[in-house]
């Protein structure tokens, strides 16, 4: 480090008699603007922001992590990461599950997650899943801006079966 110092202290003291004084500013210039591009990359890094959606059924949990644009960066399922068809929408699946969405936005440089969960449609809440993906992804290091549930609610629909006198059991 100091041979580095000292050797650039020689090349200016060789400017300033070959070229003057006017062309060592011009050097020194230069390494102040590098060294300032190199910060504002490193502050533009810092914050990053992403949108997971989760979708907890019944039989399975969904977690698709995407940019702000709208853009899937990774995507992870409860069958991807289980075999046992009646274990998709344990939240200890999703668990795993969400480990591998917090893997790849770590690579991505993702540091700020908005989590937005929805639910089968009628459903009065989300399943015990969803708040174990949000749990997991804030031990590893994600900072949840907000959490919000976009469950939609049915507005009449069809027409229930059964006809004027109901299902007779």
């Amino acid at each position: 480090m100091a041979e580095e110092i000292i050797d650039q202290m020689a090349e200016i003291e060789e400017m300033k008699k070959q070229k003057g004084p006017e062309a060592v500013e011009e050097i020194q210039g230069e390494e102040e603007e590098e060294e300032e591009e190199v910060k504002e990359e490193k502050k533009a890094k810092k914050e990053r922001v992403a949108v997971l959606n989760i979708y907890t059924s019944k039989n399975n949990t969904i977690l698709n992590l995407t940019d702000m644009a709208g853009n899937t960066i990774c995507k992870a399922t409860g069958g991807q990461s289980t075999k046992q068809d009646r274990l998709k929408s344990s939240p200890t699946v999703a668990m795993f599950s969400s480990k591998k969405i917090a893997e790849e936005a770590k690579e991505a440089g993702i540091t700020s997650l908005y989590v937005r969960v929805r639910a089968e449609t009628g459903e009065s809440s989300p399943s015990s899943s969803a708040h174990a993906v949000v749990k997991s992804l804030g031990r590893d290091g994600f900072k949840i801006i907000s959490i919000s549930d976009i469950t939609r609610t049915p507005r009449g629909g069809p027409k229930k079966g059964g006809g004027r006198r109901g299902r007779r059991v």
